[in-house]
């Protein structure tokens, strides 16, 4: 049973069983979660490294330290050291699913403007694509809003958590695949017309991969739709470790608009579109300060953070600390309102979009 279909009144009862086996994955700290430090850049192999940023899981309170390097010479930003296959299954446990599932289904569940914003990108190259598949799909309601504007594409979706089997059963997805895109790919090669990765390559051990796996997925003269955070950004050095795309430890590359076209090209692809106003989401301000509140206010429960849980005490203290708080996150949702009119032409847009087209084999 999800914690979807249980209700929120069960989540001390549910951490309470998680607390035992977290604390025995604890004991010997978190060395292991860790693989070896990098000494060059994954994506063009330059030594010239400087630490971007360090930081830590500022979202789950997971314990753990992160460091980001940039490269000096194709600017790519990647974690370093990256997490170990354990510690990726560490720090997403109870994220997207589990006791985060209740949580980011409904958030995700609300966004349908900016999924629609996302599928209005194909209209002018595939009035009506036959089939398109998801990638990173969640819970599927990307593909549930845009076939409101495409109504006889067939929408598959893909993705390494039990939400995809949730969005399958649900109606929002034809098919869910679960597992890695490109173990997948041989399976799904050459079955689509569109591949989606909206805020999924940053999360991906290798980027390069991915991007191969949806060139396979593809039809000849498909098209591939890519929306990540821009390292590039004003508001990545504006507010540092508190800008909500850094997303340690989960973001472990963040690729420059220029890397990815340039890569794009090297694999066939011609690039139609880059879009920086549109994939803006206007909440970096209002994220930021929930990020500190949250920092200052004492814990929420949470099977991974030693001692008991919080009592009555600091429960208060922490509803006092975020009640004090909400002027200030009023203000913030007002300025990013303000400053997204202007976002793409000032460098401030926290994300870019890219559609391209694979070529057909020969051309």
């Amino acid at each position: 049973m999800t914690t979807a279909e249980t209700g929120p009144a069960d989540r001390g009862a549910q951490v309470a069983a998680r607390r035992p086996a977290y604390q025995a994955e604890l004991a010997d700290g978190t060395g292991r979660f860790f693989g070896p430090r990098r000494a060059t850049c994954p994506w063009c192999e330059s030594a010239r490294l400087t630490v971007r940023l360090r930081t830590t899981d500022l979202l789950q309170h997971k314990p753990g330290r992160f460091v980001l390097d940039a490269c000096q010479d194709c600017g790519h930003v990647f974690q370093n050291p990256r997490l170990s296959s354990a510690g990726l299954e560490f720090y997403y446990r109870d994220f997207y699913d589990g006791l985060g599932e209740q949580r980011l289904g409904g958030m995700f569940g609300t966004r349908a403007a900016a999924y629609r914003n996302r599928a209005l990108s194909v209209t002018a190259f595939a009035a009506a694509p036959g089939s398109w598949l998801d990638v990173g799909t969640g819970h599927g309601h990307f593909c549930e809003t845009a076939r409101g504007l495409f109504p006889d594409t067939a929408f598959d979706g893909l993705d390494l958590t039990e939400g995809v089997e949730l969005a399958e059963r649900h109606g929002r997805l034809r098919r869910g695949f679960r597992g890695s895109f490109p173990a997948l790919a041989p399976e799904l090669a050459g079955q689509y017309d569109v591949v989606s990765m909206f805020h999924y390559l940053e999360h991906s051990t290798d980027p390069a991969r991915e991007l191969a796996a949806a060139r396979q997925a593809l039809r000849p003269n498909g098209l591939l739709l890519i929306e990540v955070p821009d390292p590039g950004s004003r508001y990545a050095r504006l507010l540092g470790r508190w800008w909500l795309p850094w997303l340690q430890p989960q973001h472990l590359h963040l690729v420059p608009v220029a890397n990815l076209r340039r890569r794009l090209g090297e694999l066939g692809f011609t690039v139609l579109l880059e879009q920086h106003r549109e994939p803006h989401d206007p909440i970096d301000l209002l994220a930021a300060c929930w990020l500190l509140l949250d920092e200052i206010a004492p814990r929420e429960d949470a099977p991974w953070l030693p001692g008991s849980p919080p009592g009555r005490p600091s429960r208060a203290l922490r509803t006092a600390v975020l009640l004090a708080g909400a002027p200030v996150l009023l203000l913030a949702a007002l300025l990013d309102r303000l400053i997204a009119r202007v976002a793409g032409r000032t460098g401030m847009s926290n994300a870019y979009r890219l559609l391209a087209r694979r070529a057909e084999p020969g051309s």
